[in-house]
């Protein structure tokens, strides 16, 4: 299973089909390799390249964290904050955001994606044109060091042997991309996806098992929780470049 959110599998998948690496028709499939059932309005993607979009860009919002989100109406924010995750298309306007659900017995569930279309703005240009790699990956290093030292300060271990162990397994997963990306760019992606698996395992319920106090454990929670968020603008921010540069629309940049 990738540990990428679905919204970034798809926004690159889409970007891939509109540059001619494969069939619309077939993003579907690539982008979901591990959904059982796949619904809603993702014609759009047909819709949007017949008019001539050449990307689709991702975000990963939070609440309080509106971060890549183009500007939408309040339904769009609601809906894209509860998953989130969405992707959009930057030069026509308009977004798919996922809602996901789980079917089945217990013990043999299967998960279904519905995406749904919102309207959006179109993009400004000079507000992708600013996106630079060098800075992404700068700011999440210091953000990340920053964090980590908040972290440590609580004297608290957040991961155990066992799931750092899986954390370190789960971001080494294959994650099944278009070929060709920016090798910065999957760097980037690759550390944020790790540090995502890693914030949600030690937010889980095996990291609280360790016996703290309520004032401790809520302070571990939001310091995770920051480090999710983090990691969460990193990565959106290092697909959405690397969609730019597959719809060849990086010209000028030496960042890659």
């Amino acid at each position: 299973m990738s540990v990428l959110p679905v919204s970034v599998r798809l926004a690159l998948w889409a970007t891939a089909a509109y540059s001619g690496q494969l069939r619309v028709e077939d993003v579907s499939d690539r982008a979901h390799p591990d959904i059982d059932h796949v619904v809603g309005d993702l014609d759009r993607l047909s819709t949007w390249h017949d008019l001539g979009e050449r990307a689709v860009l991702v975000a990963l919002p939070r609440p309080g964290n509106l971060s890549g989100m183009p500007r939408g109406s309040p339904e769009l924010i609601d809906a894209a904050t509860d998953a989130g995750e969405c992707v959009y298309v930057p030069s026509l306007g308009g977004a798919l955001v996922p809602t996901f659900e789980h079917f089945g017995p217990a013990g043999d569930q299967g998960t279904q994606v519905t995406w749904t279309a919102y309207d959006c703005d179109p993009v400004p240009p000079h507000t992708l044109e600013a996106l630079s790699l060098n800075e992404i990956e700068l700011r999440l290093r210091q953000d990340l060091l920053e964090a980590t030292a908040r972290i440590d300060a609580l004297d608290i271990k957040p991961w155990n042997a066992m799931l750092r162990s899986l954390a370190d397994d789960l971001g080494a997963s294959v994650w099944g991309l278009p070929s060709g990306l920016p090798r910065r760019a999957q760097s980037i992606m690759a550390t944020a996806a790790q540090i995502g698996v890693a914030t949600d395992l030690g937010l889980s319920i095996y990291a609280e098992s360790q016996v703290l106090t309520s004032q401790l454990t809520e302070q571990r929670r939001r310091l995770l929780t920051d480090l999710s968020t983090i990691a969460d603008t990193a990565m959106a921010s290092a697909a959405t470049v690397a969609a730019l540069w597959m719809a060849g629309l990086r010209a000028g940049h030496h960042d890659l």
